[in-house]
């Protein structure tokens, strides 16, 4: 058995308030992330990070994700260009949910369908989807 690549805390105040780095990931072993434009503040994308793409994540300064559909590690914007260089991580109270800040490389899009910026590009109206004003890329 491999040595795991983050501690375990037990103790819930040094969970939620000490210095130490403990993700706690789900019984699939992932965590949300949360990316988020380091200059907007728009929300871009959700995507799901395993120990081992949150380690390459910290280590490399780009934006690693597990993928559930492909079931491997995958580095966003390998193909696209729209690399995600991390500005700034935060984790959650719990430790169980990460927030990525970055400004996107490429065309400055994050979704893999092309011509938008945003992975939520489409609203809810009269219960239906409809395309949000201003999401397209420039």
């Amino acid at each position: 058995m491999s040595e795991p690549l983050f501690p375990t805390l037990d103790d819930h105040d040094a969970l939620e308030r000490g210095a130490v780095l403990a993700p706690r990931f789900d019984a699939n072993g992932l965590m949300a992330a949360i990316v988020q434009h380091a200059e907007t503040g728009e929300v871009l994308m959700v995507g799901w990070m395993n120990a081992q793409a949150l380690k390459l994540t910290l280590d490399t300064g780009f934006t690693h994700f597990w993928s559930r559909k492909r079931q491997e590690i995958w580095k966003k914007g390998d193909t696209s260009g729209q690399l995600l260089p991390v500005v700034e991580l935060r984790l959650d109270c719990d430790q169980d949910a990460l927030l990525v800040r970055t400004v996107p490389g490429g065309d400055g899009g994050v979704c893999h369908v092309a011509g938008f910026r945003s992975c939520f590009y489409r609203r809810v109206e009269d219960g239906a989807l409809a395309e949000a004003p201003g999401s397209r890329l420039a």
